[in-house]
């Protein structure tokens, strides 16, 4: 089961399209603006290779998609990312990251919920590190019910193995 989520996770992420899922980041992406190309994601620039040392890009990538997909939305990013937004101060010295509001609930950032996943890219010089928007409307998972599994008798004396396939796929749905 665990190696199942991350291999989905990560197709759903980084795939490519060919025998796996196309990923979020395998979608053209341009500068962010108000007539991109249908089935373009925008981005916005932090300002700074590598870093994130601002609230100015995120508050700009909180704006960024249209209105009906901001109430829920949330951010997709990784843990270094997430170690680098959690040093951010506003204009009054309080922290833009804030902790979860019940146990087991998500962390915010700016008001919106944060999800980590591991396979998002680390804060560098042209990387789209961390994703914002509403991904049930936006990303389209289809997932075919059940997983097939093939015991294997013969290969392996004086064991039995087993092979376990799941069919996925998904894709950028603007």
């Amino acid at each position: 089961e665990d190696a199942f989520a991350l291999q989905e996770t990560q197709a759903f992420i980084t795939g490519t399209g060919v025998t796996q899922p196309k990923g979020l980041l395998a979608a053209p992406v341009a500068a962010d603006s108000n007539s991109l190309p249908w089935g373009t994601l925008g981005y916005i620039a932090s300002g700074a290779a590598g870093a994130i040392t601002t609230l100015d890009p995120i508050m700009d990538l909180t704006y960024a998609p249209r209105v009906q997909f901001r109430p829920n939305a949330r951010f997709i990013l990784n843990k270094k990312t997430t170690a680098q937004l959690r040093k951010i101060k506003d204009t009054i010295g309080d922290y833009i990251w804030q902790p979860p509001v019940q146990a087991g609930g998500p962390a915010s950032l700016v008001g919106y919920p944060i999800t980590e996943v591991e396979t998002m890219p680390d804060p560098a010089a042209g990387s789209l590190s961390i994703a914002f928007g509403d991904f049930s409307r936006g990303y389209l998972i289809v997932d075919r019910a059940g997983i097939n599994v093939l015991r294997d008798p013969y290969l392996s004396k004086p064991n039995v193995l087993f092979y376990t396939t799941k069919r996925v796929g998904g894709a950028v749905q603007i």
